[in-house]
């Protein structure tokens, strides 16, 4: 078997904000993943929702055929499948991280030698580095903490956001689902798992409609999975969630010794916006220099030098080191400013694209189609012109599609650090 088609998913994969470096450990990963024939047609399906008809048409396969091949990809937690209120289901390609690396291994049903997986994704994720280096300096970032609410002073309360608290995305969900923590499986195999949970990964919304439906996670209360954030928090252990503020999808439960994110932020060097608005304080007269918060910091933020002492360029604010203080000497405080979380998935990819350079990817996303394929190609190389030549290429095609992308363009890379109002992009020429 050669390798043409796998080649092939990789230039998909490529097509997102994520990436994907190719290497030998990403290859044996997608032919224990896909089959080859799964493969070439992967590598054909666009970036947006696609019902079964249009992705039927792409292949060139009945609809019978394709939605079958469609559910199999899903089960194996390959694609997310989502259904309208109309009835019709649409499926896209889940992204390499939250997504199908992930959701691969939380299956408990035999179906893939979760071992394998887990040491191939060992050495594609924090070995080869290479993947992990450009999922970490994406812009914005794929995850954020939330602050540990139960460690937020009185005078803070009323100015905590919705999105913050992670007892606000739980409330407001449409379903939940719990499932095996990805990271601490994959650490298990590996033998360097630590002894904290691992069914306590979950997810939201949407996300959670799909795996509950493909029995990758299970459906739970808002009663049990607040259960789970309590016994969780407890524990230590911080969550770090879907960077967006509106339906987020997932939120981990993660520890400083086996959870990609956590690893991730202190490996690259403390770069990935993951920090919350608040930061830990440490009042030096009640302070008895004990060491506890030092040991429990998941960033390695707090050293003891006669007292604590907080790194500010590493705290992320998660409030677990508040908890396990039994002489109340250190306290989250709110940071001056808010930082900056899209609204939404939909603004997050965009932005990440712009700052990727791919934002034509996700606009001509048909790559089955010559026509999308030469336009994809043109929009390139107009967002790749400098703002002066790009202001000359709109005025002689006086096109306006092209002169509202070129204004969307602005506003996006504009806004970067303020709230988007998506509505000034509501029109038919740029609808995703």
């Amino acid at each position: 078997m050669g390798h043409d088609n796998y080649l092939e998913l990789t230039k998909r994969l490529n097509k997102m904000p994520q990436g994907a470096p190719v290497s030998d450990s990403l290859m044996e990963i997608l032919q224990i993943l896909f089959t080859d024939e799964e493969a070439e047609l992967v590598s054909k399906v666009p970036i947006k929702f696609c019902t079964v008809e249009k992705v039927a048409k792409i292949w060139k396969k009945s609809e019978l055929e394709t939605e079958q091949i469609l559910n199999e990809l899903a089960d194996k937690g390959l694609m997310m499948d989502l259904e309208g209120e109309n009835g019709i289901r649409t499926f896209s390609l889940a992204p390499q991280m939250a997504g199908f690396l992930e959701f691969s291994l939380m299956r408990t049903d035999g179906r893939f030698d979760r071992k394998v997986l887990s040491e191939l994704y060992h050495q594609y994720i924090n070995v080869d580095r290479e993947f992990g280096g450009m999922l970490w300096a994406l812009e914005p970032a794929i995850d954020r903490c939330l602050v540990n609410e139960n460690a937020i002073q009185e005078k803070h309360q009323s100015v905590v956001l919705d999105y913050e608290r992670a007892t606000k995305v739980i409330e407001t969900a449409s379903m939940i689902t719990v499932g095996t923590c990805y990271c601490r499986h994959k650490m298990e195999h590996l033998g360097k798992a630590c002894d904290a949970p691992q069914e306590v990964c979950l997810t939201f919304n949407n996300a959670a409609h799909t795996l509950s439906k493909h029995g990758i996670a299970k459906e739970i209360s808002k009663d049990k999975a607040m259960e789970i954030l309590d016994e969780v928090r407890a524990l230590g252990l911080v969550q770090i969630g879907d960077n967006i503020q509106d339906k987020v999808s997932w939120i981990c439960n993660c520890c400083s010794c086996c959870c990609e994110a956590l690893l991730g932020y202190k490996n690259y060097g403390y770069v990935q916006h993951i920090q919350t608005n608040f930061y830990a304080e440490v009042d030096e007269e009640e302070c008895t220099a004990c060491g506890i918060c030092e040991e429990k910091c998941p960033v390695d933020a707090i050293s003891v030098n006669g007292s604590a002492v907080v790194d500010l360029e590493r705290c992320i604010g998660c409030g677990v080191c508040t908890q396990f203080c039994d002489f109340d000497a250190i306290v989250l405080e709110r940071s001056e400013g808010t930082k900056f979380v899209p609204k939404d998935t939909f603004e997050r990819v965009i932005l990440e694209a712009i700052n990727t350079g791919k934002l034509h990817n996700l606009i001509f996303d048909n790559f089955s189609s010559l026509s999308n394929r030469v336009l994809n190609r043109m929009l390139k190389t107009f967002f790749s012109l400098p703002f002066v030549n790009r202001s000359l290429v709109e005025k002689q095609l006086k096109s306006r599609y092209l002169s509202s992308m070129f204004n969307m363009y602005k506003k996006f890379n504009k806004d970067k650090v303020g709230d988007m109002d998506l509505d000034r992009y509501d029109h038919p020429e740029m609808k995703l």
